[in-house]
Protein backbone atom coordinates (compact mmCIF):
# COMPACT_ATOMS: atom_id res chain seq x y z
CA UNK A 1 0.00 0.00 0.00
CA UNK A 2 2.83 2.41 0.57
CA UNK A 3 3.85 2.16 -2.81
CA UNK A 4 0.15 3.40 -3.73
CA UNK A 5 0.52 6.20 -1.66
CA UNK A 6 3.78 6.91 -2.92
CA UNK A 7 2.06 6.95 -6.64
CA UNK A 8 -0.61 8.60 -5.74
CA UNK A 9 1.85 11.64 -3.72
CA UNK A 10 3.76 11.64 -6.71
CA UNK A 11 0.64 12.49 -8.86
CA UNK A 12 -0.61 15.42 -6.96
CA UNK A 13 3.00 16.67 -6.87
CA UNK A 14 3.15 16.49 -10.37
CA UNK A 15 -0.48 18.66 -10.76
CA UNK A 16 0.21 20.77 -8.36
CA UNK A 17 3.57 21.86 -10.57
CA UNK A 18 1.91 21.84 -13.58
CA UNK A 19 -0.60 23.82 -12.55
CA UNK A 20 1.91 26.64 -11.15
CA UNK A 21 3.91 26.42 -14.29
CA UNK A 22 0.64 27.19 -16.32
CA UNK A 23 -0.15 30.10 -14.37
CA UNK A 24 3.31 31.14 -15.18
CA UNK A 25 4.76 29.52 -18.19
CA UNK A 26 4.01 31.40 -21.46
CA UNK A 27 1.21 32.94 -20.78
CA UNK A 28 -0.61 35.06 -23.89
CA UNK A 29 -3.90 35.65 -24.42
CA UNK A 30 -5.24 33.34 -27.11
CA UNK A 31 -8.21 32.82 -26.10
CA UNK A 32 -11.55 34.25 -26.77
CA UNK A 33 -12.22 37.68 -25.86
CA UNK A 34 -8.45 38.52 -25.06
CA UNK A 35 -8.13 35.72 -22.25
CA UNK A 36 -4.67 34.77 -21.60
CA UNK A 37 -3.46 31.35 -21.55
CA UNK A 38 -0.54 29.29 -20.12
CA UNK A 39 1.92 26.54 -22.28
CA UNK A 40 0.51 29.70 -25.11
CA UNK A 41 2.65 27.95 -27.77
CA UNK A 42 2.08 24.19 -27.14
CA UNK A 43 -1.40 24.26 -26.64
CA UNK A 44 -2.00 26.97 -29.66
CA UNK A 45 -0.43 24.27 -31.76
CA UNK A 46 -2.29 21.42 -30.50
CA UNK A 47 -5.67 23.44 -30.92
CA UNK A 48 -4.69 24.05 -34.69
CA UNK A 49 -3.94 20.52 -35.06
CA UNK A 50 -7.29 19.68 -33.60
CA UNK A 51 -9.64 22.11 -34.71
CA UNK A 52 -13.11 22.10 -32.98
CA UNK A 53 -15.86 19.21 -33.55
CA UNK A 54 -18.97 20.28 -31.64
CA UNK A 55 -20.52 16.92 -32.75
CA UNK A 56 -17.66 14.97 -30.77
CA UNK A 57 -17.75 17.66 -27.83
CA UNK A 58 -21.52 16.90 -27.51
CA UNK A 59 -20.92 13.14 -27.90
CA UNK A 60 -18.56 13.76 -25.12
CA UNK A 61 -20.67 15.56 -22.83
CA UNK A 62 -23.24 12.91 -23.15
CA UNK A 63 -21.51 10.43 -22.21
CA UNK A 64 -20.39 11.85 -19.10
CA UNK A 65 -23.06 11.13 -17.57
CA UNK A 66 -22.29 7.37 -17.32
CA UNK A 67 -20.12 8.05 -14.39
CA UNK A 68 -22.47 10.17 -13.05
CA UNK A 69 -24.95 7.07 -13.42
CA UNK A 70 -22.07 4.81 -11.75
CA UNK A 71 -22.23 7.32 -8.83
CA UNK A 72 -25.29 7.36 -8.01
CA UNK A 73 -25.67 3.61 -8.50
CA UNK A 74 -23.14 2.46 -5.74
CA UNK A 75 -24.93 5.31 -3.71
CA UNK A 76 -28.04 3.40 -3.64
CA UNK A 77 -26.16 0.22 -3.05
CA UNK A 78 -25.06 1.94 0.18
CA UNK A 79 -28.00 3.33 1.28
CA UNK A 80 -29.72 0.17 0.65
CA UNK A 81 -26.85 -1.37 2.96
CA UNK A 82 -27.83 1.19 5.64
CA UNK A 83 -31.32 0.72 5.57
CA UNK A 84 -31.13 -3.17 5.78
CA UNK A 85 -28.18 -3.09 8.36
CA UNK A 86 -29.51 -0.29 10.27
CA UNK A 87 -26.31 1.39 10.92
CA UNK A 88 -23.74 3.03 8.74
CA UNK A 89 -20.75 1.49 9.97
CA UNK A 90 -22.08 -1.99 8.80
CA UNK A 91 -22.10 -0.69 5.11
CA UNK A 92 -19.49 -2.50 3.33
CA UNK A 93 -16.09 -0.65 3.75
CA UNK A 94 -15.59 0.35 0.30
CA UNK A 95 -18.37 1.30 -0.59
CA UNK A 96 -18.16 4.03 2.36
CA UNK A 97 -14.33 4.65 1.38
CA UNK A 98 -15.90 5.22 -2.26
CA UNK A 99 -18.60 7.32 -0.73
CA UNK A 100 -16.14 9.73 0.84
CA UNK A 101 -14.06 9.81 -2.15
CA UNK A 102 -17.24 10.89 -4.17
CA UNK A 103 -17.29 13.46 -1.99
CA UNK A 104 -13.43 14.95 -2.13
CA UNK A 105 -14.20 14.80 -5.94
CA UNK A 106 -17.29 17.47 -5.83
CA UNK A 107 -15.30 19.09 -3.43
CA UNK A 108 -12.56 19.48 -6.14
CA UNK A 109 -14.56 20.51 -8.65
CA UNK A 110 -16.37 23.21 -6.65
CA UNK A 111 -12.75 24.67 -6.17
CA UNK A 112 -11.69 24.93 -9.71
CA UNK A 113 -14.95 26.22 -10.78
CA UNK A 114 -14.26 28.97 -8.39
CA UNK A 115 -10.73 29.04 -9.04
CA UNK A 116 -9.96 29.91 -12.84
CA UNK A 117 -6.67 29.00 -14.03
CA UNK A 118 -7.50 28.70 -17.80
CA UNK A 119 -10.96 29.43 -19.87
CA UNK A 120 -11.84 27.34 -22.80
CA UNK A 121 -10.29 28.21 -26.49
CA UNK A 122 -14.04 28.01 -27.85
CA UNK A 123 -17.00 30.54 -26.53
CA UNK A 124 -19.83 27.56 -25.47
CA UNK A 125 -23.56 29.21 -25.94
CA UNK A 126 -21.76 32.71 -26.05
CA UNK A 127 -20.21 32.43 -23.05
CA UNK A 128 -16.58 31.59 -21.73
CA UNK A 129 -16.24 29.02 -19.52
CA UNK A 130 -13.65 28.06 -17.28
CA UNK A 131 -11.37 24.70 -18.49
CA UNK A 132 -9.18 23.58 -16.06
CA UNK A 133 -8.79 21.24 -15.10
CA UNK A 134 -11.11 19.18 -17.43
CA UNK A 135 -13.65 18.16 -15.52
CA UNK A 136 -15.05 15.67 -17.61
CA UNK A 137 -11.84 14.07 -17.60
CA UNK A 138 -11.53 14.38 -13.96
CA UNK A 139 -15.00 12.77 -13.70
CA UNK A 140 -14.21 9.68 -15.76
CA UNK A 141 -10.93 9.05 -14.82
CA UNK A 142 -12.05 9.24 -11.12
CA UNK A 143 -15.47 7.76 -11.42
CA UNK A 144 -14.71 4.85 -13.97
CA UNK A 145 -11.57 3.06 -12.76
CA UNK A 146 -13.00 2.77 -9.21
CA UNK A 147 -16.45 1.70 -10.48
CA UNK A 148 -14.40 -0.98 -12.05
CA UNK A 149 -12.41 -1.84 -9.24
CA UNK A 150 -15.63 -2.15 -7.00
CA UNK A 151 -17.38 -4.61 -9.79
CA UNK A 152 -14.55 -6.51 -10.49
CA UNK A 153 -14.35 -7.48 -6.47
CA UNK A 154 -18.04 -8.21 -6.75
CA UNK A 155 -17.14 -11.04 -9.40
CA UNK A 156 -15.71 -14.40 -9.00
CA UNK A 157 -15.28 -15.26 -12.51
CA UNK A 158 -12.28 -14.30 -14.32
CA UNK A 159 -14.69 -13.79 -17.78
CA UNK A 160 -16.53 -11.16 -16.63
CA UNK A 161 -13.99 -9.18 -14.43
CA UNK A 162 -11.67 -9.31 -17.98
CA UNK A 163 -14.96 -8.01 -19.97
CA UNK A 164 -15.61 -5.18 -17.18
CA UNK A 165 -11.70 -4.16 -17.34
CA UNK A 166 -11.63 -3.71 -21.30
CA UNK A 167 -14.96 -2.23 -21.37
CA UNK A 168 -14.58 0.75 -19.09
CA UNK A 169 -10.58 0.94 -20.26
CA UNK A 170 -12.65 1.86 -23.86
CA UNK A 171 -15.00 3.87 -22.65
CA UNK A 172 -12.51 6.40 -20.72
CA UNK A 173 -9.63 6.24 -23.79
CA UNK A 174 -12.65 7.01 -26.21
CA UNK A 175 -13.86 9.95 -23.62
CA UNK A 176 -10.59 11.84 -22.73
CA UNK A 177 -9.93 11.14 -26.99
CA UNK A 178 -12.96 12.70 -27.75
CA UNK A 179 -12.51 15.25 -25.45
CA UNK A 180 -9.20 16.78 -26.36
CA UNK A 181 -9.88 16.06 -30.30
CA UNK A 182 -13.57 18.15 -29.99
CA UNK A 183 -11.27 21.27 -29.33
CA UNK A 184 -13.35 22.19 -26.48
CA UNK A 185 -10.40 22.38 -24.00
CA UNK A 186 -6.51 23.36 -24.19
CA UNK A 187 -4.00 20.51 -24.35
CA UNK A 188 -3.43 21.42 -20.77
CA UNK A 189 -6.51 21.00 -19.52
CA UNK A 190 -6.62 17.54 -20.18
CA UNK A 191 -2.87 17.15 -18.95
CA UNK A 192 -4.30 18.74 -15.65
CA UNK A 193 -7.08 16.16 -15.48
CA UNK A 194 -5.38 13.39 -15.82
CA UNK A 195 -2.73 13.94 -13.32
CA UNK A 196 -5.48 14.99 -10.70
CA UNK A 197 -7.43 11.90 -11.37
CA UNK A 198 -4.63 9.77 -11.26
CA UNK A 199 -3.23 11.36 -7.86
CA UNK A 200 -6.96 10.79 -6.39
CA UNK A 201 -7.52 7.23 -7.48
CA UNK A 202 -4.27 5.62 -6.72
CA UNK A 203 -5.11 7.28 -2.78
CA UNK A 204 -8.77 5.77 -2.78
CA UNK A 205 -7.39 2.52 -3.85
CA UNK A 206 -4.29 2.76 -0.92
CA UNK A 207 -7.38 3.56 1.27
CA UNK A 208 -9.73 0.83 0.30
CA UNK A 209 -7.10 -1.55 0.73
CA UNK A 210 -6.15 -0.35 4.08
CA UNK A 211 -9.75 -0.36 5.40
CA UNK A 212 -10.47 -3.96 3.76
CA UNK A 213 -7.23 -5.21 5.75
Amino acid sequence: MKKKFILALAFLMAFTLWTVALCFVDVQEIGPKGSEVGFATLNSFIHRLTGVNMTLYTITDWLGLVPVAFGFGFAILGLAQWIKRKNILKVDSNILVLGGFYILLLVVYILFETVVINRRPVLINGYLETSYPSSTTLLVLCVMPTAALQLRNRMKAAVPRNIVTTTITAFVVFVIGGRLLSGVHWFSDIVGGILLAGGLVMAYDATSHIVKG
